[in-house]
């Protein structure tokens, strides 16, 4: 497995991803456009996990020069349980770190809090808040 930038050949593979952990809620934010976006991005981090050339997961964030934070990650569900959301979550928080960042956050759901914990991540008092109009 290799974890790298985002390419625009990723695009299908990483819809696919999304959708299939029901993390394509929002296409204006998940989808291809957005992908584009994101990657053109000099304050964002998209990475992706390949095996063989096709993706397997991608992780996201940002790093605003004072705040770092994931806010999404996603693997395919037949890789889960081999160290892939690990191995990206590491790439990610080293790439953070490498920017400057003094700490790294994560936007997680109740399902993926023993993942970050895992990881060393502490659960803080804080709502995620959304405004969508």
């Amino acid at each position: 497995m290799e974890i790298s930038p985002f390419a625009e050949s990723d695009i299908d593979g990483l819809v696919a991803i999304l959708r299939e952990n029901n993390q394509y809620a929002h296409p204006a934010v998940e989808g291809p456009e957005a992908m584009r976006r994101v990657a053109a991005c000099g304050a964002a981090l998209f990475l992706v996990a390949r095996e063989g050339g096709r993706p397997v997961g991608l992780v996201r964030g940002v790093y605003d020069g004072s705040r770092a934070m994931i806010h999404l990650l996603s693997v395919r569900r037949d890789r889960r349980g081999e160290g892939t959301g690990t191995a990206l979550a590491e790439a990610a928080i080293r790439e953070l770190r490498e920017r400057g960042a003094p700490t790294v956050s994560v936007t997680a759901t109740e399902s993926s809090r023993g993942f970050w914990e895992r990881l060393s991540f502490a659960a803080l008092p804080v709502f995620l808040m959304l405004k969508t109009d």
